[in-house]
């Protein structure tokens, strides 16, 4: 029987985790899984408990189809979880109950807060393959260990997928694009703090017009006024008073 193990961390908290692993199918990555249905559920003291079927297309090799024929074309699988909210532990296991004549694939997923960062959690996947056919043990424990190894990293993508979907980040992952952000944001906020100050100079320029205006008005008026009146003023000194 061979072993195998990796290491994989979420940049999310461990409810955001245990959250999205239920709503983990379908998603691109895993499209070989085809159904998954709930057997049991049950809650023990604080745990939660829980048995699921999934059926999953069974790919073989060319030389797959001299041993298996035709038949082989998907496998059922049983998964086992037990998740402990209060100490943030969620651990998966699972293994094929057809075809085990063949071969046996147990995998034990568990997840809990990373070491590193309390905000992200941490999965620790370790798997045991072995054959019991006779004559082709050794080639089919290697085959089921080298697609395991190729199939672990894209079951990791597949929950990230499920997880950024799911939940927003909070904030900006990529450093540059933040920086360039920024960065816009200040040469915009420079150009609209400019454009006032030329709109205000335009206003204020334009008000000074308006009043210079408005005084030329005002003293054209006035001397128009005083004009006036000094015409009607000569006109009533010039007139001869009638003596009776």
């Amino acid at each position: 029987m061979k072993y195998y193990s990796t290491f994989a961390i979420f940049k999310n908290t461990w409810d955001q985790v245990a959250c999205a692993y239920w709503q983990k199918y379908p998603n691109p990555y895993s499209k070989h899984v085809i159904t998954e249905d709930l057997i049991s559920r049950t809650v023990a003291g604080k745990k939660l408990i829980s048995t699921r079927l999934l059926t999953k297309t069974n790919r073989l090799p060319k030389w797959g189809y001299g041993i298996f024929g035709n038949n082989a074309q998907h496998v059922c699988i049983v998964e086992e979880s037990v998740v402990d909210p209060e100490k943030k532990s969620m651990t998966t296991y699972t293994h094929n109950i057809g075809y085990q004549k063949f071969m046996v694939v147990i995998e034990k997923c568990t997840y809990t807060p990373s070491n590193e960062n309390k905000e992200w959690t941490e999965c620790r996947k370790e798997a045991w393959i072995g054959s019991n056919l006779t004559g082709f043990s050794s080639l089919l424990s290697k085959f089921g260990y080298e697609r395991f190894k190729a199939n672990a990293p894209r079951s990791t993508k597949g929950l990230q997928y499920v997880i950024d979907r799911l939940f927003v980040p909070e904030t900006i992952p990529n450093s540059n694009v933040a920086s360039q952000l920024t960065i816009s944001t200040g040469d915009t906020l420079d150009r609209l703090t400019d454009a006032a100050k030329v709109k205000k100079a335009q206003g204020v320029a334009a008000t000074k017009a308006m009043t210079d205006v408005a005084m030329a008005k005002k003293a054209q008026g006035v001397a128009a006024t005083k004009a006036k009146v000094q015409e009607m003023s000569a006109k009533a000194t010039s007139q001869t008073v009638p003596q009776l």
